[in-house]
């Protein structure tokens, strides 16, 4: 079958090549599937370049997320059936024609989902859903985050005004603003404007910021810091400028704030199998409603990897690159 394989970390254009690899066989439980669309995630960049959480046997295939049929199923497996359209994420190998997924990371998906939206339908939207829970957020209370205009970001505003939680998205550019207004998102501040940090405190007035959550590492870090209230907590989701967090421990002492690292996939693939489809059921009825804002930048076919994974395409992008199997 045709796959996206890397024989050795480094830079995803430098290293990935179409190649040939043996079509996988399920486990007893186990499913195969014959992906669809599979989207291109930060953190498959991240584990290609040899600096994620999770390093892989080598050579390996990339991808971690997909829409798909299943196509065989293990025999252990009883309420999956083969012919039926399922996303999965937090899985291995999906850029390839064909990949196997443990039975529990399944999910069948209606018909009046497009294919676009169910291929990223759970990674970056399930991870949105699962930090507000992960900080333990109530009614009323604030939550501040940068990187605000990724999809982890907008669906977490959106998700937080249904809950009555109130964000601060934070971008690094002006023109960012607009969009995320578009889709009734408030309290959106530009990095770009010197008084930023100041029109977040006038946002808040003199209600306290619970939770923050980090995206970018370095000098970000510790501006979420410097606005956080006292009691607070930091998270640490991502480190987008490659840099470690620069937190000031004055700070940190002083609002006797905690700092915690959430990694989303071991979160995601831990959790009790009741949480998670709540949580996932919750995702696809505010996709059928249009409730979920899931954009596709561009799309390629797998032949096409190495420029799908470019800085050229990923730099800037407004939406999920993906590949066509």
């Amino acid at each position: 079958m045709r796959s996206a394989l890397y024989h050795h970390f480094g830079e995803p254009s430098n290293v990935l090549s179409l190649g040939d690899s043996p079509m996988p066989e399920p486990a007893i439980n186990e499913v195969r599937i014959k992906t669809i669309l599979a989207p291109i995630h930060n953190h498959d960049l991240s584990t290609i370049r040899g600096t994620y959480g999770y390093e892989p046997s080598l050579p390996a295939i990339g991808g971690s997320e997909a829409v798909g049929i299943i196509d065989a199923v293990g025999k252990k497996v009883k309420s999956l059936k083969v012919g039926q359209r399922v996303s999965v994420a937090n899985v291995h190998n999906t850029w390839a024609d064909y990949f196997v997924a443990p039975k529990h990371l399944v999910f069948p998906t209606p018909d009046s989902l497009d294919d676009e939206v169910a291929a990223q339908l759970i990674a970056m939207p399930l991870s949105a859903l699962m930090l507000l829970e992960f900080l333990e957020l109530k009614y009323g209370e604030w939550v501040i985050y940068n990187a605000a205009n990724g999809a982890v970001g907008k669906n977490l505003a959106l998700f937080a005004a249904d809950r009555g939680i109130n964000t601060i998205s934070v971008v690094r550019r002006t023109d960012a603003k607009a969009e995320m207004e578009n889709l009734g998102i408030d309290n959106i501040v530009s990095t770009d404007d010197d008084d930023w940090q100041e029109q977040v405190r006038a946002i808040t007035g003199k209600q306290p910021i619970t939770g923050a959550i980090d995206s970018i590492g370095g000098t970000a870090s510790g501006e979420l810091l410097s606005l956080l209230g006292t009691g607070g907590t930091i998270v640490a989701f991502s480190a987008l400028s490659g840099q470690p967090m620069a937190l000031n421990s004055g700070q940190l002492i002083f609002k006797e704030a905690a700092a915690k690292g959430f990694w989303g996939t071991k979160t995601s693939t831990s959790m009790p199998i009741e949480r998670k489809r709540r949580l996932i059921n919750e995702l696809i009825e505010r996709a059928t409603s249009g409730k979920l804002h899931l954009p596709v930048a561009a799309t390629y076919d797998l032949s096409e990897v190495t420029k799908a994974v470019s800085k050229d395409v990923q730099s800037d992008k407004n939406g999920k690159v993906l590949l066509k199997l």
